[in-house]
Order: C-alpha cells, then sequence, then structure tokens
C-alpha cells in the first residue's frame, strides 16, 4: 500500500487533545467552560426577512460552521479523486459494487436501528419519531485511520478500504444534516449567491484548465485566488440560506483542477503535486490541524452525568446496525460485481472493518446541532458518541486474539 500523509495522524492529535482538554474543563467548571465557548464575539443583526436567523459568532459557531468547512472540503477531495481521476479507487464500476453496497448497507442499517429503538426518549424528550436519524449516518476518518493503523498495520489494503469507507460514511452523514437543515427551513434566495459564485468560477478559472487551452489559460487556472474568493462567497450563500456553512465549500470541488491521476486516499505522494488542488489541500494541513483542535474543544465536551436513555439508543445503532449492515451490504456488493475482495483483504478484514465502522465521532457531533435540541439529548448523544471509541479497542483486541495483526 502507498504511503499515507503523516498529517492525518497529526489531525487524529489535534482532536484528541480538544476532545480531552474540553472533557475535563466541563467535569470540573462547567460553567465557565460554557460561558467561554459561548461567548458572543460578533454577531450582526440582519434585517427581518433577510435571512431566517442571524449568525451568532462564537467560537463554537466559528468552529463548528467556518473552520470546519476546511476539514469537510479536505475530505470531499479525497472521495472527489477516487471516483473520477483515473486508477483511483473508485474510477471503475467493478471496484464500486462492493465499497458502495457496504457503505449504503452500513447507513441503513444504523438508521434502522436508531428508528426502530426509541427506548422511552420520544416521549420523555417529546422528540418525533425520525428525529436524530442522522446522528449515526456518519463517521469519523481521522480516528478510524488511527485504529485501522494499530489493528492491520500501516501497510495493509484493509486500511485503504477503511478509509474509503469511513470518508464516505461522513459525506453521506452531512448529506443527511443538510436534509435535516433543509427541512426545517431554508432562504433558497440566498443560495443564488453561491451558484453565481460557482458559475463566475467556472467561466473565469476552471474551464480554461482543460486539455488543449492555451498556456496563458492554464497559467489563469491554476491561480489560487478566484477559488478562495469563490469559496468565501459560496459559503456565505449556505450560512445566509439557513444551511450549514460547514458544507459551503463542498460545490467547489469538482471546479478546481486536479491531478491526471490518483496516488490513494490521502497519500503523502500528493503533497509534492502542483494543481491547484493538491496545493490547497498542502495549505490547508496546518489551519485543519488547529480547526480540529478547536472543534474538540467547542463541540466534544463529554459531561459524564450525561448518561441517559439516548445513549444505548446512539450505541445500538453505531455498534450493531452500521456493522451488520456494512457486512450484509458488502457480501450483496460482491454478489453483484461477481469480483472477490480487493487483493489482500479477507473476511477477517473486512468483519475488522464493520466493527472499526462503529466509531462515529467528529460528524455525528458536527450532526448534533440540526439533529436534536439543545441540552439534555445533545449531552446524551454526545456522552454515546465518546464512548463509540470503545469500539476501536475492540477491534484491535479482535485482531491480536485470532492473529490478524500484520506489519
Amino acid at each position: 500500500m502507498y504511503r499515507v500523509s503523516p498529517h492525518i495522524v497529526q489531525f487524529a492529535w489535534a482532536l484528541g487533545a480538544g476532545l480531552g482538554l474540553a472533557t475535563l474543563w466541563v467535569n470540573l467548571d462547567p460553567a465557565s467552560y460554557y460561558d467561554v465557548i459561548e461567548y458572543r464575539l460578533w454577531g450582526p443583526h440582519l434585517p427581518d426577512g433577510l435571512s431566517l436567523h442571524d449568525p451568532i459568532f462564537s467560537a463554537q459557531y466559528i468552529t463548528s460552521q467556518a473552520l470546519m468547512a476546511l476539514f469537510i472540503a479536505l475530505i470531499a477531495k479525497e472521495l472527489w479523486e477516487a471516483l473520477v481521476l483515473s486508477h483511483g479507487t473508485l474510477s471503475r464500476r467493478h471496484r464500486r459494487m462492493m465499497p458502495l453496497g457496504a457503505v449504503l448497507g452500513g447507513v441503513l442499517g444504523a438508521v434502522a436501528v436508531w428508528v426502530a429503538l426509541p427506548l422511552n426518549s420520544a416521549a420523555l424528550f417529546d422528540l418525533g419519531a425520525l428525529t436524530g436519524w442522522s446522528l449515526p449516518v456518519g463517521s469519523d476518518v481521522v480516528l478510524c485511520y488511527v485504529f485501522g493503523a494499530w489493528v492491520f498495520g500501516k501497510g495493509h489494503p484493509a486500511l485503504h478500504l477503511l478509509l474509503l469507507m469511513a470518508i464516505a460514511f461522513d459525506i453521506l452523514g452531512l448529506l443527511a444534516m443538510a436534509i435535516d437543515s433543509a427541512v426545517q427551513g431554508v432562504q433558497p434566495l440566498w443560495l443564488g449567491l453561491s451558484v453565481i459564485a460557482l458559475i463566475a468560477l467556472w467561466r473565469f478559472s476552471s474551464r480554461h484548465a482543460r486539455a488543449g487551452a492555451s498556456e496563458i489559460a492554464h497559467r489563469r487556472a491554476a491561480h489560487l485566488w478566484p477559488y478562495a474568493l469563490a469559496g468565501g462567497v459560496c459559503w456565505a450563500g449556505f450560512v445566509l440560506s439557513g444551511l450549514p456553512g460547514a458544507l459551503g465549500l463542498l460545490p467547489l470541488i469538482p471546479l478546481i483542477p486536479h491531478a491526471e491521476r490518483s496516488f490513494g486516499l490521502f497519500a503523502e505522494a500528493e503533497d509534492v503535486l502542483h494543481d491547484p488542488l493538491n496545493r490547497f489541500a498542502h495549505l490547508l494541513a496546518l489551519p485543519v490541524t488547529l480547526a480540529l483542535f478547536l472543534f474538540g474543544l467547542t463541540r466534544g465536551a463529554v459531561d459524564m452525568t450525561a448518561f441517559g436513555t439516548l445513549t444505548p439508543r446512539i450505541l445500538a445503532a453505531l455498534w450493531l446496525g452500521k456493522p451488520l449492515g456494512l457486512l450484509a451490504g458488502a457480501l450483496i456488493g460482491l454478489r453483484l460485481s461477481g469480483r472477490p475482495l480487493p487483493k489482500g483483504v479477507g473476511l477477517f478484514d473486512l468483519v475488522l472493518i464493520a466493527v472499526l465502522s462503529g466509531i462515529g465521532l467528529t460528524v455525528p457531533l458536527l450532526t448534533l446541532d440540526t439533529a436534536l435540541p439543545a441540552g439534555l439529548p445533545a449531552d446524551q448523544v454526545r456522552a454515546g458518541l465518546a464512548a463509540s471509541l470503545a469500539f476501536g479497542l475492540l477491534a484491535l483486541a479482535l485482531a491480536r486474539i485470532f492473529g490478524q495483526r500484520r506489519a
């Protein structure tokens, strides 16, 4: 397997440091913790009818709605390259069947268990039958990779498959969050701002990167500032429309010129490529590290007294529904494609991937704002998401017991 960029481990350490500090702080002095992360740094008051809400720029809001958009754009870039570039993991139809079946099966299994196990929580918190359905859809790319590297070893091909599925789960979790937000109401007029930014970007920069264009056109398409400017305008359109700002950079990814071939998910070799998309990814390494630390600090505080009825519900969706659904979907995908598992990946490796898929933290935490009301329901789910890390330890124990850990 290719060498994975060391940045992903750096991301995991930053996220873990933020989570640990936030958990310690909220359990020692919760009042000061919430005062700091919710302090209104700046909050413009928009005229009535102009937007569905007035953004309150606290540390929590800036991190979740602005800085995390950089991280989401980074993982979306990896999935996009896997789909469209030559030698990409999903560039051929027969390569897509098994991962696609596994991811769809995992999503359906997780949502089905969440909906089927109300555990009196609907009556207790006055929640609808489908409230919170999007929570177990997402995963955690960086933590799945770290646990996967311990379980399989850094050179094992199953680690690449795990990364692919974790990214796909995260993207689907974000799309589920967008659906939740749209159901609650949006101002579609503001999305026109995002559309104008994307059209202008394609007209003046992106289209000049196509094959056969002149050298001057290629140089124009290589400038980064038009993409950054369009990204800011597109993000503003999402925020003002009422959609999560964290998704505001996703539409840009297909419009930024990329390399001609894929070197693998988070491949270290891509750090030396000079196409605009990989140059952006390289520049984002430090900001994303900071974003994940601040995200863990502002969103990952686990109140040790908050375990309640929603905690086992989210754990059942992640630990039961998602792994079983993933295995069932993978087997169906293998049957439909008529091909075996990827070279070097065995059935037990697939079981370990299914177990590791039960880790759900970053994207589910990001989804909490739109999926559940604030307060005790969100705190109970947050405690369950933190407890889901135990499935990483379970996968490591299974690998060692059955002698499956490889260098």
